[in-house]
């Protein structure tokens, strides 16, 4: 084993078992959700988990650790890129029940991360069908097609739609526990369909899905009581980014309205209160550094405070456990637990090039530099995915 670099990890808070819904996690460490695009294409729109995925996700299983599989497509048209994975058809079932059993055959627990995309789905992944959103706002630049957004702006959902695609997440909750997962995280973040609906800036409605706050917050809300009905709420979680920018999400008041959802959230039924709620941090950009970022925030945002801290204590009163991702690192992360400002802390990309990172964490051993450029679909597609190399003995 190499010298420790850093002051090993393995007797701090970051090692300490915490019990998440009806699971006895071991640690605190988790493997945050990151779109890869290792999906076999069966048709199109149709991508199926193979044996690849379920090698990348079983060689970072960890006994009693926690991992949130990547975000994936509830139904045909929820897509906006290529290789996404989905939980809508029996063999994209039969494809996640390897990954999952890869993790369970290692004492690890996983839930699913399922979203729609919204109007960050470009028309050629639609059929040629224009995409979907709140109303008819479209994002900035172009799709990953290269065509413009502008050109093709979102047709706001009628209120059958809304129900559809509610209908949907249940239904893909309800695969995910026939494929084998432990739970699934709703993806209301990053500029996503249901955070489409949440940003002023986007949402122009004036009925019951828009105008107010409390209106706007109807469909993501309707989507976590409709999957807490149909798998319980001990294996469901919800993944939330008030201080996000990406895709176009310009929000007037992130602190006032993301603190209202919470506090909806916070006071939901036990039978539909998810175990957790997952927050980006608000340091993280897909574009912008970490400096970059926070100036940023504190030059154009109403709030003189940038943390994820109000909506943590609001969650916090009625015992929802708290997830951070962004940024973390064997610097910041037992501060951060410390601190009682999270329960958990996600890593994402040091676990992508760090199979065995909580061993590592717990040792003090270097961690392996990632790879940005093969983040997403590579040639081979085993490239940055499942050979970065194990430098411990088997992980914690």
């Amino acid at each position: 084993m190499s010298k420790p670099t850093f002051a090993p990890l393995k007797d701090t808070k970051l090692f300490t078992p915490i019990k998440l819904g009806n699971y006895e996690l071991q640690h605190r460490i988790v493997q945050a959700p990151c779109t890869r695009m290792r999906g076999d294409k069966e048709s199109d729109g149709v991508h199926v988990p193979g044996n690849l995925m379920a090698k990348y996700y079983g060689l970072r299983a960890t006994k009693g650790g926690l991992q949130i599989a990547e975000a994936t497509d509830i139904s045909r048209y929820a897509s906006g890129y290529p290789g996404v994975p989905g939980i809508f058809t029996s063999s994209q079932i039969a494809g996640w029940k390897k990954v999952t059993d890869a993790v369970h055959e290692r004492g690890g627990y996983i839930f699913l991360q399922i979203w729609h995309t919204g109007r960050a789905s470009p028309p050629s992944f639609r059929g040629g069908k224009l995409p979907i959103s709140s109303s008819n706002r479209p994002m900035e630049g172009s799709w990953i097609d290269g065509v413009t957004c502008e050109s093709n702006p979102p047709t706001p959902m009628t209120r059958d739609e809304i129900g559809a695609v509610v209908g949907d997440f249940a239904e893909a909750a309800k695969n995910a526990v026939e494929a084998g997962f432990d739970g699934v995280e709703i993806h209301c973040a990053n500029g996503y369909l249901l955070e489409q609906f949440l940003h002023d800036n986007i949402n122009h409605r004036t009925d019951e899905y828009g105008a107010s706050i409390q209106n706007r917050c109807r469909f993501p809300l309707d989507v976590l009581k409709a999957v807490c009905d149909a798998i319980g709420p001990d294996k469901v979680g919800i993944r939330l980014s008030p201080w996000n920018y990406f895709q176009s999400t310009r929000d007037s008041n992130r602190l006032e309205h993301w603190s209202y959802l919470c506090e909806q959230i916070a006071n939901l039924p036990s039978a539909q209160k998810p175990a957790y709620v997952h927050m980006v941090e608000p340091r993280f950009d897909e574009v912008l550094d970490e400096n970059q970022k926070i100036e940023s925030l504190a030059n154009n945002d109403k709030e003189t405070g940038i943390s994820l801290s109000p909506f943590r204590n609001i969650l916090r009163k009625c015992g929802i456990l708290f997830l951070s991702t962004g940024c973390f690192s064997w610097e910041n992360a037992v501060p951060k637990l410390e601190s009682g400002a999270t329960d958990l802390i996600g890593f994402g990309r040091w676990f992508v090039a760090n199979p065995d990172l909580p061993k590592k964490l717990a040792n003090g051993v270097p961690l392996t530099q990632y790879d940005r450029s093969t983040f997403y679909f590579t040639v081979p597609p085993e490239k940055g995915y499942i050979d970065y190399p194990i430098q411990t003995a088997e992980a914690t």
